[in-house]
């Protein structure tokens, strides 16, 4: 049985179905990419998405992280994607409230997806400006009408963010460097389910020195979820252009927000984000090209600038959710 999302373009009814057509289309699309398959694979993954939603259980774990070994020491321990499980990532959650990965990405992998942000975010203000963007760059994607319009967008470029799914070309490409570091898999084991991603918490960023920071968890604003979100660096960061101030230990509870030099509602104040960090301290670490930050959204953490940086950061941030525990966003599956 089809349904029709568009006029000419028939859509599997199952979820065995639409990921079937989803593994054949990304193939072909690998050896010869094409924007409308680009486009219309971002339409199968909202499609399959939905209906992950609607046969959603409960019953997901986490894994168990008691046969991880941590190192012990100051500074935030850091890893090889070879030695990357989903308990070693449970385990230094629990620990560390993250876990830094050198390397997930290929270098030369990521500075290249470091230009195609930046084409993008440049044919984004073509269109703002009424001329027309090259194809591909920035299209804005309409979900399913029951999850309403997108409100997001203007707030997202205030911060330096443009909708990953807003761009079909660098979409598709962040999906493929996924697939390439098996990150799907290791998502999956880790929620105990198959991960979606979101439209509204899928960014691909560029982010200026000017622009400063704001320490927050992001359980503040999504409610209770099952979600993890991997933060890949695509340039150098944190000392030549804007990286992220961490708090380095788990935290169990939301910190009190909107308080003492707070600007928003969900900002944690700076001296409260310095108590929460003890007995540890606040740190910046230092990212190179495709190293990536996984964590959850009881993490506290900020943009870490200072306008005298000379370059900006190009990251992609993109949060991963089970269907089990789905916050209010607009689903597409990875």
């Amino acid at each position: 049985m089809l349904r029709f999302m568009r006029k000419r373009e028939a859509v599997p009814e199952s979820a065995e179905g639409l990921r079937a057509e989803i593994d054949r289309l990304a193939a072909r699309n690998r050896r010869s990419a094409e924007r409308d398959a680009e486009r219309r694979l971002l339409r199968l993954r909202h499609e399959l998405g939905m209906r992950l939603l609607e046969s959603a259980a409960g019953g997901a774990e986490h894994p168990d992280p008691s046969g991880a070994a941590l190192p012990v020491g100051d500074g935030l321990p850091e890893f090889a994607p070879e030695e990357l499980t989903p308990g070693l990532l449970r385990a230094g959650i629990l620990r560390d409230g993250c876990l830094l990965v050198r390397g997930l990405v290929p270098r030369a992998d990521a500075l290249a997806f470091a230009a195609e942000i930046d084409r993008a975010f440049a044919e984004r203000e073509r269109a703002l400006e009424g001329d027309a963007p090259a194809p591909g760059y920035y299209e804005e994607f309409t979900p399913d009408a029951r999850f309403g319009d997108v409100e997001v967008r203007s707030w997202i470029r205030t911060g330096g963010g443009l909708l990953a799914a807003d761009s079909p070309k660098p979409a598709c490409r962040m999906l493929e460097l996924f697939a390439a570091a098996r990150l799907p898999q290791l998502v999956e084991a880790y929620l105990g389910e198959p991960p979606m991603i979101t439209l509204e918490k899928t960014t691909l960023r560029k982010a200026e020195p000017s622009v400063a920071g704001a320490w927050h968890q992001d359980g503040h604003f999504m409610g209770p979820v099952r979600a993890l979100n991997v933060w890949l660096s695509l340039s150098r960061c944190g000392d030549e252009s804007p990286g992220l101030d961490l708090v380095p230990r788990r935290l169990e509870w939301l910190v009190t927000a909107g308080t003492g030099d707070s600007l928003l509602d969900y900002q944690v104040s700076d001296g409260d984000a310095e108590e929460a960090a003890r007995p540890k301290r606040v740190i910046r670490p230092v990212f190179e090209p495709g190293d990536a930050l996984l964590f959850d959204e009881l993490f506290l953490h900020q943009t870490g600038s200072d306008p005298a940086m000379p370059n900006p950061r190009f990251a992609v941030e993109s949060w991963f959710f089970g269907a089990s525990a789905f916050p209010g966003y607009t689903p597409i599956a990875v």
